[in-house]
């Protein structure tokens, strides 16, 4: 009797699991001829066009889709990492006939969370030379609004280490979905490496006043031209109290434009990206502003994948012409820009000319890494610095040591962090 009863739950197990075992089986005969991702007002085809919208690694799981046999256990997950980079409150897929027998469309719809509140850490750096680095934010999001409110202090980006409070709020999607507006406001008190000072004392004609707060407002639009090719617009209010006892204010107010492209290609396991931006900002006396200049900088990045192997090109130029405040002078000697050289030693001021490029070689999350770069001022003669690099990267976490090339000594820099 016992055996009776076991032998007829193995046959009932059987029985209502062939259906869904049969289901995969015939789901797997069909390819996949294209996936579509849509959300309230907008909708992306990848086979066709690229989305801003999710990072460059999910976009390469999807778009892997593509061509591949249907594997209906996957979209799952794919539906859960949607969810989480999106803070939708629900992402759904559905199975569609496609246009070419034996193909299928697999749609993602994305529901919007109603709002959610979340913490989230942008930065956090160690670099030997400089110490720490760190911004973070509290941020509510309702749909595609987000109203975020953050803490930095950063020694790293600029010729000054500043620290204060960001606001920011952003609609990502407005109309048909191709245009977005942020409005960022920014307060910050500044901290001067003695370096830096005592480059302004033995230089101090060329380059304004060091400051010891400031403060901007910043509006953009950015309008999606089409898919590959997006355009922001806007301006940047900053004020800037000076060091004196009477603490004097300048103005910068300037008109800013910038043109980012970015396109993807996939075939038999390799995926390329292409990366290109430019960008212009314009202080003039017509703005009311106090600093004139014109700041202009464009820049190209290549990525090839193929398997664990990753090849990274990235190629930054500016130029300033006029006279800019020195937060918007260029850095290099940092966590970005000729890694293993100290920003303080090749130009405690900044400078209104460089140029840069990185090639690096990832296998799975092993890094290896060449710099090199030029940071100057346009009367000064121009030199060109040289860095290696080994570490571990994996996602935005980065462990890397970096050892500038020079006669005489070896001067190895520690950086260790989570980068944007």
């Amino acid at each position: 009797m016992k055996c009776a009863w076991i032998g007829g739950l193995l046959l009932g197990s059987l029985l209502l699991a062939s259906p869904q075992d049969s289901d995969n089986n015939i789901n797997s005969r069909y390819t996949v001829e294209t996936v579509i991702l849509s959300g309230k007002g907008w909708t992306t085809d990848l086979q066709s066009e690229t989305t801003t919208k999710i990072s460059t690694d999910l976009l390469h799981d999807l778009t892997a889709l593509i061509g591949q046999k249907l594997n209906p256990s996957h979209l799952d997950t794919l539906a859960q990492n949607l969810k989480k980079e999106l803070s939708a409150r629900e992402v759904i897929h559905r199975i569609v006939r496609g246009d070419v027998p034996e193909q299928v469309r697999v749609e993602f719809e994305v529901r919007p969370a109603r709002a959610s509140l979340g913490m989230n850490v942008t930065q956090f750096l160690y670099n030997s030379k400089q110490g720490f680095s760190g911004s973070g934010e509290a941020a509510l999001t309702s749909g595609p609004q987000v109203f975020a409110l953050g803490l930095v202090s950063n020694g790293d980006w600029l010729p000054e280490r500043f620290s204060g409070v960001v606001a920011r709020y952003e609609d990502r999607s407005l109309g048909t979905g191709r245009l977005s507006v942020k409005f960022e406001a920014e307060t910050f008190h500044t901290q001067w490496n003695q370096a830096t000072v005592a480059a302004m004392d033995t230089n101090p004609l060329d380059v304004p006043a060091l400051y010891r707060a400031r403060q901007a407002f910043q509006p953009t639009a950015t309008l999606v031209l089409f898919r590959p090719l997006t355009i922001t617009v806007g301006a940047r209010i900053e004020r800037f109290e000076d060091q004196g006892p009477a603490g004097q204010i300048a103005g910068a107010n300037a008109a800013i434009a910038d043109l980012h492209y970015h396109r993807s290609l996939e075939g038999s396991g390799i995926q390329q990206d292409f990366d290109a931006d430019c960008s212009l900002h314009s202080a003039t006396r017509a703005l009311n502003s106090d600093y004139v200049y014109s700041l202009r900088t464009a820049g190209v990045r290549y990525q090839y994948r193929h398997g664990k192997h990753v090849v990274l090109d990235n190629v930054w130029g500016g130029y300033i012409t006029g006279l800019a405040p020195l937060s918007d002078r260029f850095v290099l000697g940092n966590a970005e820009y000729l890694r293993g050289w100290n920003k303080y030693e090749i130009d405690p001021l900044g400078g209104n000319r460089a140029i840069s490029n990185s090639v690096e070689y990832h296998y799975g999350p092993l890094q290896v890494f060449y710099d090199t770069g030029a940071i100057w001022d346009e009367s000064q003669p121009i030199v060109a610095r040289h860095s290696v690099g080994l570490g571990l990267r994996e996602s935005v976490f980065s462990l890397a040591v970096a050892i500038p090339i020079r006669a005489g000594r070896v001067e190895p820099i520690f950086m260790m962090g989570i980068l944007p």
